[in-house]
């Protein structure tokens, strides 16, 4: 299979020639076509099998369809993401693929000044990326508004919830329309996550596991055996 047989919208078709891509990955492969159908998703995916593309890009392709002129932008997809790393790793993905759309994401993560993250807002957005914490507190200034929210992704959600992070997004989750497509990608499976998908995801829910998988050969892994004490020098010789 290549992405040409997805039946992506042309201008993302381009984008991702662009940089090369010509094949799926097995997470993308699998995940991609169910999300065009618009089934909601549970995808078990380490990080490093293009997890990311798999949401990332049919999100872009039901936006892309939609008219530009005369629409003003609201959020329209939503991606909630653990920690700000991985927002702006998300966001970076984003501007890749949409970059020949007029598809518009933005990621917002506590840490650093709101201001400019509510000026972006205002200006408009199509997919807003965001950390659980700084989205209920804009969502608490009034400044979100999550009612036409059509997509909404959980990422690295047994990451979440090792960080506390599951009534904020239950929270969040309960703001946005009933009708609405749902994805949530984990690592792992454990009881607390399948309850929480059990809840979420409706829609004739589509299951990606792929068997066998394995992070992209662009990224390096290597293991370490150290005490603990020396930690601390080891990470600042690296």
């Amino acid at each position: 299979m290549n992405f040409n047989e997805l039946k992506l919208h042309p201008l993302i078709l381009r984008a991702i020639a662009e940089d090369g891509y010509e094949t799926p990955t097995p997470i993308q492969a699998q995940a991609i076509p169910a999300l065009l159908e618009g089934h909601d998703l549970l995808g078990s995916a380490q990080t490093g099998t293009g997890k990311t593309a798999a949401f990332a890009l049919p999100m872009i392709n039901t936006l892309a369809k939609m008219p530009n002129k005369g629409r003003g932008k609201v959020i329209s997809g939503l991606v909630l993401a653990p920690t700000r790393e991985l927002a702006l790793q998300i966001k970076e993905n984003f501007d890749r693929y949409d970059r020949k759309t007029h598809v518009k994401a933005i990621a917002i993560y506590g840490g650093t000044s709101k201001h400019n993250q509510i000026v972006k807002i205002k200006r408009g957005v199509d997919v807003l990326i965001a950390t659980p914490g700084r989205l209920l507190d804009l969502m608490n200034m009034r400044v979100v508004k999550l009612d036409h929210v059509q997509m909404a992704v959980l990422d690295e959600a047994d990451q979440m919830l090792d960080m506390g992070f599951i009534d904020d997004v239950k929270k969040i989750m309960s703001a946005l329309p009933k009708e609405r497509q749902t994805m949530l990608f984990s690592a792992t499976i454990p009881k607390a996550i399948a309850q929480l998908a059990s809840s979420l995801l409706k829609n004739s829910p589509a299951r990606s596991r792929p068997q066998n998988q394995q992070p992209l050969d662009t990224i390096k892994q290597e293991v370490y055996m150290v005490k603990r004490e020396d930690k601390k020098a080891l990470l600042t010789d690296l």
